[in-house]
């Protein structure tokens, strides 16, 4: 069962964000090694992140909003088709704190809560926008979902939380 601290949001800013970018750009490229996957690499950062806001929310509205106990879990669907979209979980939202106007993430704290998801707000003179794209190789993201695939970068990410 998820602690109270797994669903509050956390700032990073400072040498405390220089640590984590780092950290999580190393894992990242281990993982891109060791997954051993002959995908383009956008293709492939795309099936280990959710990337942008939009992307980010239609992730986390999927998602079954917490129980009772705690967990989370995907909503059955409701109507049997050969169309299976593919069950997601996101493990942390990254987001960037210096997004104007402030109004395009204003939901994701809420949203994410109400789901289990962590929340973690990318605090940077430079940017958090710019920090956040380099991490998948844009020139900016607003916010970044870290999906759960049980590989290196979870794990990293389930440390620092």
């Amino acid at each position: 069962m998820p602690s109270k601290t797994n669903t509050e949001n956390k700032c990073y800013e400072g040498e405390r964000l220089a640590n984590l970018l780092q950290s999580t750009k190393r894992e990242i490229e281990l993982a891109r090694r060791t997954d051993g996957s002959s995908l383009p690499e956008k293709i492939w950062l795309k099936q280990q992140f959710s990337i942008g806001v939009n992307d980010v929310t239609r992730v986390l509205e999927r998602m079954r909003p917490c129980t009772e106990l705690g967990k989370s879990a995907q909503i059955p669907p409701l109507i049997s088709s050969t169309h299976k979209s593919p069950s997601v979980k996101l493990q942390a939202v990254l987001v960037a704190s210096d997004t104007k106007p402030n109004w395009l993430t204003k939901h994701l704290p809420g949203l994410a809560s109400s789901r289990g998801v962590p929340l973690i707000l990318v605090k940077d003179n430079k940017g958090g926008s710019l920090r956040l794209g380099e991490l998948v190789k844009l020139k900016t993201a607003i916010a970044i979902g870290i999906k759960e695939k049980g590989n290196t970068i979870n794990k990293l990410i389930e440390d620092i939380l």
